[in-house]
């Protein structure tokens, strides 16, 4: 049992000033030293901002239709966990409730679940004795309603007050006379919210004053501490959802001016469930927070601040970045707004195919809603209860796959990473949804840690190594002899000048279009420092590095997904026009696809860079399909001598661009970043003598593969034709981990965007060590 002093500001209609005298009381109560608590019932979001200027807490919904009856009382208590008395604002009138509900969801249903006191607010600025009727009646409706008490507003003298007030049989406990001055301003969607107000502070101080002075303070809490204790448990948002990891993802919550309307328990839900709700203003924010992992965009007024939305380009192009890249996004009403194209002809994300503007209907409705398919939030076929309150329309009205079916007719978009609709939902009422939305944010977070996984961790000792994809064996001796010479040159900074003048040589380049780097990771950390992208894109499967150098970097990533269905070939019409920077590896890690030359040139556009990352290129027999000779503006070509020349811990890599680009990059580079031994190996492995070892180990390469492949086709196991020193093999969600059992370590493939735990790369090794490997396929089978 708790006792919670409580009471319930009510009217026999909307109109009669429950907000200014539930907002007055709260202020009033608060300056006495007690802890008040502020609670509205029904959907508003608008009140309860009042209400948390009154009372230094957050305002708190009640709504039987929203949450359920059974979640009232538990909500009542939780929001009021810690305070003295709660005040609850009514809705319209006492006993109006969801039409057709015979007064469910009503002040009086409230009022009757939490078995709170009633006072009954009413305007008697037009009529004086009549008034005792209306108060009678109110009293007699409904019996299981108290009403303890009156307040008396608009009172146009004191003898129009004692005559009003002669005629009620209940204590009157205030008269307030006219002043508009302490009237909220109204537009379309009714009050002005207080964030929207710079002086609703001030004017709560003065509204405050004239509480104190005009209501009967002591006998409004005797009458709260006349309330019955509640026998319910508050409720407890760590007891509807669970934490999906131990890791603490970044969901970034739209607010600010534009963006007021949100429930408390919908980011106490998400920080029960494990996340960190970060709150970001799109009017003046130019980025989300850092490592945003998820987004929420609730209710608000973007058609007012549609301009100044529109103002902040760097914020909607990041927006529509983390869109495209998947981000986990909640969109409800105002969302779905700032997503569409434009409202009212003024630009807005644009991650939406729908455009949106004022119109002369009110929609408002209190609906049961079915999800209209599988989405990021919802399962076909669900219920949810839900509200709408709005004067835009967008259109059109739903996406292909729509979120709500609503009296059967589609609303909204939906997909499996965005929920966007005009429909509010309580999540209180819902908590499946918030847990779904959590799961996905703790999904993209995993992800992102998941894209660092490199084969080296699996290859552990004692195992046979299928897993790392570097040349077995030792480097050629005169390569040897250039790493053990560069010790001699150690006390001096290294100069990287020879090396960009070999390589240049080597591939019919100027120095000036060469830039060695301490291996491809820091041409690919380089690249994404380079420029301000809007829309980055790599091309996948493909080497997570480029991908998590991106991310680093702070930018959102769009994944463009090579479909197994054609052995993963490369579509350049797939990558979006607005893309300004591409990623694509050839040939691609994991798969061994080489992609033609011809494919990669037509990624070209004026403003756009391509990277291609040619890691592996120099296991191709004759390097077909190569880009590294050509010299077409946008183009960079990036190299490695890790794995031809089985040097990783050298960290050997140069890039060719355009001159102008290069030194771009150039000036980004840490200085002596390319170590003295690296220099000498670029020198080396540049040098003409090179091509017979090179050629002879590409040769070697080639031969495994033939065998590794026959193999396992003779296991009649799936795997991808192959043009380099690795074969991607789809032998079975498992079997990975059996394969260490069998003492053997093959690369997980579950790491690559677009493959899943069925697949592993499976480096090429001399015949012997390929059988053993073939021999414990057989045995698994």
């Amino acid at each position: 049992m708790t006792a919670l002093p409580r009471l319930v500001i009510a009217a026999p209609s909307s109109g009669q000033g429950k907000t200014t005298i539930a907002t007055g009381l709260m202020a009033a109560l608060r300056r006495t030293g007690l802890e008040v608590s502020g609670h509205k019932v029904g959907p508003d979001y608008i009140d309860p901002g009042y209400h948390a200027l009154a009372t230094g807490r957050p305002g708190r919904n009640l709504d039987p239709h929203l949450v359920g009856e059974e979640r009232v009382a538990p909500l009542l208590l939780h929001g009021a966990r810690g305070a003295d008395v709660a005040v609850i604002e009514g809705v319209m009138g006492l006993f109006d409730g969801r039409i057709g509900g015979n007064g469910f969801a009503s002040t009086a249903h409230v009022a009757t679940l939490t078995s709170s006191p009633v006072v009954l607010v009413v305007d008697i600025a037009m009529a004086s004795r009549s008034v005792g009727a209306v108060v009678h009646g109110m009293t007699t409706f409904d019996p299981s309603v108290e009403i303890a008490g009156v307040i008396l507003n608009k009172a146009g003298s004191a003898r129009h007050a004692a005559e009003a007030a002669g005629a009620i049989d209940l204590p009157v406990l205030g008269v307030i006379d006219r002043d508009t001055s302490f009237a909220t301003p109204s537009r379309h969607l009714g009050l002005v919210p207080a964030a929207e107000r710079d002086r609703a502070g001030a004017d709560l101080d003065r509204l405050a004053d004239r509480i104190a002075e005009l209501v009967d303070l002591e006998q409004l809490l005797r009458i709260a501490t006349s309330a019955p204790a509640i026998d319910v448990e508050p409720w407890d948002p760590a007891h509807q959802v669970s934490a999906p990891s131990e890791r603490r993802p970044v969901v970034a919550m739209a607010g600010g001016r534009a963006f007021t309307f949100r429930y408390a328990e919908t980011e106490e839900l998400l920080r029960a469930a494990g996340c960190d709700v970060v709150t970001f203003d799109p009017l003046t924010d130019t980025r989300l927070p850092e490592d945003t992992a998820g987004i929420y965009l609730g209710g608000g007024f973007p058609e007012v601040h549609a301009h100044e939305l529109t103002a902040n380009t760097s914020l909607r192009a990041d927006l529509a970045a983390a869109l495209s890249a998947g981000t986990p996004t909640v969109a409800e009403c105002a969302g779905l707004l700032y997503l569409a194209e434009q409202v009212d002809g003024h630009p807005m994300v644009g991650a939406l195919p729908a455009t949106a503007a004022m119109t002369e209907r009110l929609t408002l409705r209190y609906p049961v809603a079915i999800a209209a398919s599988d989405s990021l939030l919802t399962r076909k076929d669900e219920e949810v209860t839900g509200h709408e309150f709005h004067r835009t329309a967008t259109a059109p009205e739903a996406g292909p796959t729509p979120a709500w079916l609503i009296d059967g007719v589609p609303s909204g978009f939906a997909s499996a990473t965005l929920h966007a609709s005009y429909l509010h939902t309580h999540w209180v009422g819902h908590p499946w949804l918030a847990q779904r939305f959590a799961d996905a944010v703790h999904a993209t977070a995993s992800r992102a840690e998941t894209l660092r996984h490199h084969g080296d961790t699996e290859a552990t000792a004692g195992l046979l190594d299928f897993a790392v994809n570097v040349y077995a064996g030792p480097p050629p001796a005169w390569l040897d002899e250039a790493l053990r010479g560069s010790l001699e040159d150690v006390g001096r900074y290294p100069d990287a000048r020879p090396a960009a003048e070999a390589i240049g040589r080597r591939h019919g380049r100027s120095a000036a279009e060469v830039l060695p780097t301490a291996g491809a990771a820091e041409a690919f950390s380089l690249v994404a420092r380079l420029r301000d992208w809007q829309c980055p894109v790599v091309v996948h499967p493909q080497f997570t590095e480029p991908h998590t150098a991106l991310l680093q970097a702070g930018r959102r990533v769009l994944e463009v997904r090579c479909p197994a269905d054609t052995g993963f070939a490369l579509d350049p019409d797939a990558v979006p026009e607005q893309a300004d920077l591409v990623v694509v590896g050839n040939p691609t890690n994991p798969t061994g696809v080489l992609h033609p030359a011809a494919a990669l040139k037509e990624l070209l556009r004026p403003g756009r860079l391509v990277v291609v990352d040619e890691a592996f290129m120099d296991a191709v027999a004759g390097e077909s399909e190569s880009l590294v000779e050509h010299a077409e503006p946008g183009l960079v070509v990036v190299r490695s001598l890790t794995k031809h020349w089985g040097i990783p811990g050298v960290r050997a890599g140069y890039l060719l661009a355009d001159a102008d680009v290069v030194a771009g990059l150039r000036a980004l580079q840490p200085p002596w970043s390319v170590s003295t031994a690296a220099v000498a190996a670029m020198v080396a492995c540049a040098d003409p003598s090179a091509a017979t070892e090179a050629q002879r180990r590409t040769s070697e390469i080639g031969d495994r593969r033939r065998i590794l492949e026959a193999g396992l086709r003779k296991l009649a196991i799936t795997h991808i034709p192959s043009s380099t020193a690795f074969v991607l093999a789809r032998v079975g969600a498992g079997v990975h981990a059996r394969l260490r059992d069998h003492g053997i370590a093959v690369r997980r493939a579950d790491t690559f965007p677009g493959l899943d735990e069925s697949w592993v790369r499976i480096a090429v090794r001399d015949e012997t060590t390929t059988t053993r490997l073939l021999e414990a396929l057989t045995a698994d089978a």
